[in-house]
């Protein structure tokens, strides 16, 4: 019973309340956000879904009051991450979330010249540690150099949640990035479509004939030593929208090797993402988080922490 029990993920449950009476199992958990494709996972593994405590199929219409329990599997899904063990700034974690604070210079996920240095790798070896069935699902990639947080999910159906709160808007991310000179106008909104740039397989540019809509929200934070820093806030999430917004504005990010190459006071494009906050996947409670500048940034604008930055009112 007890090596039984170690191979579920994560174990859910549901009283079925009246409104819900007669619907099939299949259709009150498309309601709880599982995707079909968790539904069909579900469907490879005897005695995950029961209605007080006896096995049922999807197509079983669900009664008033029924307890209904679903076991989520992942010991069994495909892995091939190499566990690497890592430093990793944990900011939070529960039963299906982990938000990591990722430094600069670390992927998100292994590339063909980067196998041992991804959060993949160092979230895996983690897990591993723990001796818990794990498979990364991220759910808001970071480029390599860009820090700050991001969450990963624990099991399918919180991976699944996240995606669809990310397609819908519903999870709010915001970055703070530094630019030379002082950016006019100090506020606004970028809406410009973004595609691919031709002739290159990495670079993004504005493209208003054939690019996917792109919409960057910001504001002026602070000005200082020559620079200013600018909150922004993504509506969409295209790569690297916000690299190109800013240029496309007229203010590319300093040390940004691919769009704007400007070393002299940062070796990595001087972006940041400082706060985090949507509906937790599973309890639909509003979770946010905060990542204070990393010290690069703030030796750009001159501040030692987030408590020296309020002080000089940025």
């Amino acid at each position: 019973m007890g090596k039984e029990a170690e191979a579920w993920a994560r174990v859910l449950e549901y009283s079925i309340p009246e409104k819900d009476a007669g619907l099939r199992v299949e259709q009150y958990l498309r309601r709880k956000g599982y995707s079909r494709q968790n539904l069909t996972e579900l469907k490879k593994f005897p005695d995950t879904v029961l209605a007080d405590g006896r096995s049922v199929h999807m197509s079983e219409k669900l009664k008033a009051g029924e307890r209904l329990t679903v076991r989520i599997q992942e010991e069994h899904l495909p892995q091939s991450i190499l566990p690497v063990r890592l430093p990793l700034s944990i900011v939070y974690e529960d039963e299906d979330i982990l938000v990591v604070n990722k430094p600069a210079g670390m992927p998100t996920h292994p590339s063909m010249n980067n196998h041992t240095n991804s959060l993949a790798s160092a979230v895996t070896w983690y897990y591993k540690e723990k001796g818990v069935p794990f498979t990364f699902r991220c759910g808001n990639r970071l480029d390599r150099d860009t820090s700050g947080l991001t969450v990963i999910a624990k099991h399918m159906l919180a991976a699944a949640i996240l995606s669809e709160l990310t397609a819908e808007h519903r999870m709010e991310r915001e970055y703070y990035a530094i630019v030379r000179g002082r950016v006019t106008p100090p506020f606004g909104t970028i809406d410009a479509p973004l595609g691919r740039k031709p002739g290159s397989v990495i670079e993004r540019t504005v493209d208003y004939e054939h690019g996917e809509r792109a919409v960057t929200h910001y504001r002026v934070v602070g000005e200082a030593n020559g620079h200013s820093l600018v909150s922004l806030l993504l509506e969409t999430g295209r790569t690297h929208q916000i690299r190109i917004h800013l240029k496309h504005l007229g203010f590319p990010l300093i040390g940004d090797y691919l769009y704007n190459p400007d070393m002299e006071f940062m070796e990595r494009q001087a972006l940041h993402a400082r706060r985090l906050s949507f509906p937790h996947p599973i309890t639909g409670e509003r979770m946010e988080f905060t990542a204070g500048l990393p010290e690069d940034m703030r030796r750009v604008i001159g501040v030692e922490d987030d408590f020296d930055m309020e002080r000089k009112r940025y």
